[in-house]
């Protein structure tokens, strides 16, 4: 059975779904008013990895992943600039245009990044009414009130009956100890910790909509709680992001949504993964510490040497657990380049494998080994999604393969019956679950075949200076020239 680590348990539990075989998952998405960085691609990678897998295992999944494109304030203090206009003002341009061209950039980075589209990827400003019903209702339940046309969420009044920072686990008196009173733009508030869900528009401010408090515009937090709700009801499966999110992002959305409608957390499970570290410092746009996906793909940036390809940036992902933090650099870009390569042939390997003939008499111990092995990397991944185990299990299994390809007494005990289970397995979770597919290389297949064509001609007539001149050059491309008694084969380079 999978287990998750639910962060409002601090413990595994076992996945159970709320209303079974449908799952409902909701991951806070990207607020839309720059180019996304690496440390925005973990939460979609991770949360893709996991949709595909509840597929695999039979459940069917309901997928939503928001744009933020209105009310995400600079401070989490609800002062500031909203972040979409700041933007907008900078370039001389509509909001929504700065909002639609980095939504369409973002959806394009996860493409590349092998993530599938969510079933619904609904905007914040496309739900102004469903906010305002939120908002209403919360009011009625005596747990927000009206100030100057700006509303705001009643703490200590909510902490009354339920626990204002269990998700985060912090204690009011705590967060009380560390807030100052005085806040700049806070005096309207009856206490800091009071959150906004809306806002007054001021004369300046171009993004407003009419509401019964006056112009103004939705607070950040609110809008994933009504939204999670329109789409996937008051109690949803799964409910994730950033472990930056945490706090106050998803600690405020629980308290919406039990002053709300008084059901229970939001979401059974709370996921979250941790952050993308440069020299063990949170990759942040404000920190200036941040490498853009766009750049990375194409060349050198961000204090890395070289460009690297959105599969092998989505296979550094997954080494490591989505709990644990995952530091940048070459050396371990280039450590995941030699780990997807190896994925990659294991996959054409299988083609030539599994297309060979198998005869001889098959032995149960060696085909219930091979199949034990093949059924390892799921183990890890329902045990709270463990990637890295997986991929390691996988590796393992991929061994064995290359064992099985270069001994044919041992693939004859095996047997096709087992070859053809471990080799779908294989497939399977390294192309449908992991999502890692084999990308496209800078020559097609055909301009290969024509280059080992020239190799062979230049090793038969002893032009060896061609023969190592097709080596280095292929070599450069990131692919192996391999002699064997069969003819002449390529690969990609693992080094």
């Amino acid at each position: 059975m999978l287990s998750l680590y639910n962060t409002l348990s601090r413990r595994k539990e076992e996945f159970q779904p709320v209303h079974p075989p449908q799952v409902g998952v909701y991951l806070c998405g990207p607020t839309v008013y720059s180019e996304a960085h690496l440390g925005n691609a973990r939460g979609p990678v991770v949360f893709d990895v996991l949709t595909r897998y509840l597929r695999h295992l039979g459940h069917q999944v309901r997928y939503v992943r928001n744009i933020t494109d209105v009310g995400h304030l600079e401070s989490d203090a609800d002062t500031g600039e909203d972040k979409m206009e700041k933007a907008a003002r900078a370039a001389r341009i509509e909001p929504m245009q700065v909002a639609q061209h980095f939504t369409n950039r973002y959806r394009q980075h996860m493409l590349a990044l092998g993530c599938l589209p969510p079933d619904i990827e609904p905007q914040a400003s496309g739900h102004i009414i469903e906010q305002i019903q939120v908002i209403e209702e919360i009011i009625a339940n005596g747990l927000a009130y009206e100030v100057n046309g700006s509303v705001y969420f009643d703490v200590p009044k909510y902490n009354e009956s339920e626990r204002y920072g269990k998700l985060s686990n912090r204690s009011i008196e705590d967060q009380l100890a560390g807030t100052r009173a005085n806040l700049e733009g806070q005096s309207e508030k009856r206490s800091p910790l009071d959150f906004a869900l809306w806002k007054k528009a001021a004369p300046e401010h171009i993004m407003r909509w009419p509401s019964p408090w006056g112009e103004g515009f939705p607070g950040w937090h609110l809008e994933c709680s009504a939204m999670s709700r329109k789409y996937l009801g008051k109690l949803s499966d799964i409910h994730g992001g950033g472990l930056d999110l945490m706090f106050p992002h998803h600690e405020c959305e629980i308290a919406q949504s039990q002053g709300s409608h008084a059901h229970t957390d939001e979401a059974r499970f709370w996921l979250h993964n941790n952050m993308i570290t440069v020299n063990g410092t949170k990759m942040s746009k404000s920190l200036g510490n941040f490498v853009l996906l766009g750049d990375m793909f194409v060349g050198p940036t961000g204090g890395l040497s070289q460009a690297y390809s959105p599969m092998v940036v989505r296979f550094f992902l997954l080494q490591a657990h989505y709990r644990s933090p995952v530091d940048v650099s070459d050396d371990a870009l280039q450590a995941a380049r030699k780990g997807y390569r190896k994925l990659m042939n294991g996959l054409r390997l299988l083609d030539k494998l599994t297309a060979t003939e198998v005869t001889g008499e098959v032995s149960e111990t060696a085909a219930q080994q091979l199949l034990a092995l093949a059924a390892k990397p799921a183990e890890f991944l329902n045990d709270d999604l463990n990637t890295p185990r997986a991929l390691a299990a996988l590796f393992d299994l991929l061994k064995r393969f290359n064992t099985l390809a270069a001994t044919p007494a041992a693939l004859a005990e095996v047997g096709a019956k087992a070859l053809a289970q471990a080799a779908a397995t294989y497939r399977t979770l390294v192309q449908d679950v992991l999502g890692l597919q084999d990308e496209p290389r800078a020559n097609a297949e055909l301009l290969l075949d024509l280059t080992l064509g020239f190799y062979s001609e230049a090793k038969a007539d002893k032009a060896y200076d061609k023969v190592d001149q097709i080596r280095a050059a292929l070599k450069g491309q990131g692919i192996v020239i391999k002699d064997t008694k069969a003819g002449v084969e390529w690969a990609y380079s693992e080094e």
